[in-house]
């Protein structure tokens, strides 16, 4: 029987054991879901930011509301638009403080006369002697128009606008558009009590205006 040399059995014993193969599990990876966007959630956020870009606006235009013009302030003629109390008696002081040379009342009644708007402002008619009636305007934009017409028959080169604080800039803004370009236009608000819807509502439609005319309306 012939046995193994030891050194031979030595090797064989000292051989190292390889461990036994694992095998790899496969890797399932998770996978995230994308957050659903809701579209009423869109249409919040939209709205929210609207609403606090609106309110600081208005708190804005409240706190920097137009005031009256010195009564000495001269112009060739003064522009009173019709729909508040005062805003005749303010044109007519203007007129007889010989601040201005005539005054258009814009927006009148088609059915109102001369002697009817003295008798309902308390006033002689003598001091409308020197007064213009325009019939033709309905709106704002309507009132800067017939004032455009009115400007350019008399040549005038300046005028005082009167009408209430809150209506000022969009009267204003009307008659930039209309008004040629070296006509000066002297603001002159007539108080009114800070309201805040009367207030709102017209900062909202000096705003839909605005953004009417940038977008091109005429």
């Amino acid at each position: 029987m012939v046995r193994a040399a030891p050194s031979a059995r030595r090797d064989v014993s000292r051989s190292p054991r390889r461990p036994p193969a694992r095998t790899r599990q496969p890797v399932i990876k998770e996978r995230r879901r994308a957050p659903r966007v809701s579209l009423a959630g869109v249409f919040g956020r939209i709205i929210a930011v609207l609403a606090l870009l609106w309110a600081g606006g208005f708190i804005l235009f409240s706190l920097t509301l137009p005031h009256p013009a010195p009564i000495a302030t001269r112009s060739d003629a003064v522009v009173v638009l019709t729909g508040g109390g005062g805003r005749l008696a303010r044109g007519l002081a203007v007129l007889e403080a010989g601040s201005a040379r005539r005054m258009l009342v814009s927006g009148v009644g088609r059915q109102t006369t001369r002697k009817q708007l003295a008798a309902a402002a308390g006033l002689d008619l003598p001091r409308l002697k020197t007064t213009d009636l325009g019939y033709e305007a309905v709106d704002t934009r309507s009132n800067a128009e017939e004032t455009a017409r009115w400007v350019k028959r008399y040549g005038f080169h300046s005028l005082r606008l009167v009408t209430s604080t809150g209506h000022m800039r969009r009267a204003r803004l009307e008659l930039a558009r209309v008004l040629p370009a070296d006509v000066i236009v002297i603001p002159d608000a007539v108080p009114i009590e800070p309201k805040a819807p009367s207030i709102a509502t017209e900062y909202s439609k000096y705003l839909l205006r605005r953004a009417a005319l940038a977008l091109g309306a005429v």
